[in-house]
């Protein structure tokens, strides 16, 4: 996702702000020490990551906090959660979310994203055909990437 102008990191972080009022929850540093570093991942990144990069910054932060605040993000739309496989969900910013697709390699566990109008062009359709109010969709493509780099490649 493309980084954030001040102003709508502002817009952001006024969003976070304004659910937690609204759901009787204290507005601490804490959880917008997580809102921060969530925005400020390049890519897709798990909880347990988050905490780590956090700890290693000399931040103060419980892993229970991290969670539990990613959980709220979530719940305010500001975060969306992949599962992609069997491996821990990652979540990634959601302001001005566009939507788009992932191809996942089984070797390297590299997440490389692509976006192609046509997709949306069939949710239409569907949505259409089926009277269906579609929210989001996921497409999670799965196989062998052919990168020269790619590790744990079969020879």
């Amino acid at each position: 996702m493309p980084s954030l102008t001040p102003d709508q990191l502002e817009e952001v972080r006024n969003t976070f702000r304004d659910f937690l009022k609204e759901h009787g929850l204290r507005s601490t540093p804490e959880r917008f020490v997580v809102l921060d570093a969530i925005y400020d991942a390049t890519g897709h990144v798990d909880a347990d990551e988050l905490y780590v990069g956090l700890k290693s910054l000399g931040r103060r932060i419980s892993r229970a906090t991290v969670y539990n605040t990613l959980n709220l993000l979530l719940e305010c739309d500001l975060v969306v959660r992949h599962q992609f496989g069997n491996n821990q969900a990652k979540y990634e910013s959601a302001y001005r979310y566009w939507q788009h697709d992932h191809l996942i390699c089984l070797d390297c566990q590299a997440v490389m994203e692509f976006c192609d109008p046509r997709i949306q062009s069939i949710q239409q359709m569907v949505a259409e055909i089926y009277r269906f109010n579609i929210k989001s969709h996921a497409l999670n493509l799965y196989g062998h990437c052919l990168r020269d780099g790619c590790a744990n490649r079969a020879q």
